[in-house]
């Protein structure tokens, strides 16, 4: 036997449902596992030629990148999958027929879960912002990806309810990022602030496509589970690979510090700030240093010290 045997392999798998991707859709599953695959390579690589205080984000798209793999795999290998009765037979349709079951990928929610908040991470630190507003608007994030799962394995018209609270949840993440992020990085300088609004129109352009995809295949039943494939493959590469080497490369001449992000390389000894700020340890010029969360550096003008200031410095 030759040529992809996946859906002959893993056959009635999770169930049989009627309607289920075909070797064409199982094939374009694995050729955007590869790509996935091959992003991670490259970033992984990249991140090499860069000080290990530097690598922080080719570590966050590296992990975006890998984790979509593994679900593209376990798609293209028809896995991961469960038939959930559709709302909409459509039996005059060309493309869905009589379907009475409808495959439905929770693998693939599993991968959102895990890598939009990821995604977002590069964004929200790019633009220095504040922790709480990050950790809100992650779990706006986590918020639109569940109920996308618990819609799209309800059978009867309360899917596009939680739909709907997806989307007002969706709405969060865009207002984070157009107005409180885009204010934030326009802050930190022009670097910041280009790399931030050039990744962050990309992801909420091909983000107001997801809903629309949602409603033509699980929610609606419009379109066959092999374009389903192609349309949530093309929205994936865009927005993790092409997502991915957009932001590395405006990070090129980003310092960690600049975002307010004080990383140590052990095998350099010492904490890497890329700023001369005029503080030394603390120990030599009576500084306090305080540690917190996401290497944030803060001053903290109430503090005393040998020299009458007071510096917060954060190490992640």
């Amino acid at each position: 036997m030759s040529g992809n045997q996946a859906l002959n392999v893993n056959n009635g798998i999770g169930g049989f449902p009627s309607l289920a991707i075909t070797n064409h859709g199982s094939d374009w599953y694995f050729t955007v596992c590869a790509i996935m695959a091959l992003t991670t390579l490259i970033i992984m690589g990249m991140s090499f030629g860069r000080p290990r205080s530097h690598r922080l984000f080719h570590y966050i798209t590296a992990a975006i990148t890998m984790v979509a793999a593994i679900a593209y795999f376990s798609m293209g290998a028809n896995l991961g999958q469960v038939p959930i009765l559709v709302e909409f037979p459509r039996p005059g349709s060309s493309a869905v027929g009589a379907a009475g079951t409808r495959e439905i990928f929770y693998v693939r929610y599993i991968d959102w879960f895990v890598t939009t908040p990821l995604l977002l991470l590069d964004l929200l630190l790019t633009a220095g912002m504040p922790v709480p507003t990050i950790m809100i608007t992650i779990l706006a994030d986590e918020i639109m990806i569940v109920t996308g799962l618990v819609g799209a394995l309800t059978r009867t018209s309360y899917k596009w309810g939680y739909w709907t609270f997806g989307m007002l949840a969706f709405l969060y993440v865009v207002y984070s990022l157009v107005f409180v992020g885009r204010n934030h990085a326009r802050a930190l300088g022009p670097e910041s602030s280009r790399c931030f609004n050039m990744c962050g129109v990309l992801t909420i352009f091909v983000w107001f496509l997801y809903p629309i995809a949602w409603g033509l295949s699980e929610g609606g039943n419009v379109i066959h589970p092999d374009s389903e494939a192609i349309f949530y493959g093309i929205l994936d590469i865009i927005a993790k690979p092409v997502f991915g080497f957009l932001l590395l490369s405006g990070h090129r001449n980003i310092e960690p510090a600049m975002l307010g992000l004080n990383i140590r390389d052990p095998e350099a000894g010492v904490g890497h700030t890329g700023v001369n700020n005029g503080v030394n340890n603390g120990a030599n010029n009576g500084t306090h240093e305080k540690r917190g969360f996401f290497g944030r550096n803060r001053n903290n003008a109430a503090g005393t010290a040998t020299n009458g200031t007071t510096a917060a410095n954060t190490t992640v």
